[in-house]
């Protein structure tokens, strides 16, 4: 197991959804930024580093049918999957790294607001754009910590974007639609500044 991994379980192993800063008890950036392309409910979706996010329930109660979740922890999936009960089956679950992850199909949507920012290194990074220009076809959302949020989530380093610094890292397979500021509140009331930047395929 990787080290990465090992923090990971660990954390979910150890903490429960409301000891964690990440949590959103409904994801209304997501899913209004997920809404926006206006694409069918048919369409293949992906949200990278998922975990036991609560985004998967509100794609499924919208009428989603093709939703895919991946995250390094096996255990965060096991926690979604068993909130969801029955309506697990309906879901695709992945446990991978984010730097390990070789898609098998394309995505229409392709959803991060959890794993692009853990990433530091520029072969990671450069790694993670490829990715998304090559299984990509329509719509990309990404929410990281902006210049003003913080400097480290979970006790690991991150990398801050800006709007600019998001655009320009996509910029050669896509077209930025928005950006925006986003605070996000943590379920122990402190407020962490993301940036959320939503693109569409050039081609």
């Amino acid at each position: 197991m990787s080290a990465s991994k090992q923090h990971w379980e660990q954390v979910f192993t150890s903490k429960s959804p409301q000891e964690v800063s990440w949590t959103q008890e409904y994801p209304s950036t997501s899913m209004e930024l997920i809404e926006s392309f206006k694409l069918p409910k048919s369409s293949a979706l992906i949200d990278i580093g998922g975990g036991d996010s609560n985004l998967v329930d509100a794609l499924l109660a919208k009428g989603y049918s093709d939703i895919t979740v991946l995250d390094i922890s096996k255990k965060a999936l096991d926690r979604a999957q068993k909130r969801l009960g029955e309506h697990a089956q309906k879901v695709k679950w992945i446990v991978s790294d984010i730097n390990d992850f070789k898609p098998q199909r394309d995505y229409a949507i392709w959803h991060d607001r959890a794993a692009f920012h853990f990433l530091t290194q520029k072969e990671d990074i450069h790694h993670y754009t490829q990715n998304v220009s090559s299984y990509v076809s329509s719509a990309l959302i990404v929410g990281t910590f902006s210049l003003e949020g913080p400097k480290k989530c979970s006790g690991l380093p991150i990398s801050q974007y800006s709007c600019e610094g998001m655009t320009e890292n996509f910029a050669e397979h896509f077209q930025s639609l928005e950006c925006r500021q986003e605070n996000h509140t943590t379920p122990f009331n402190t407020v962490q500044k993301f940036t959320f930047s939503r693109f569409l395929k050039k081609g």
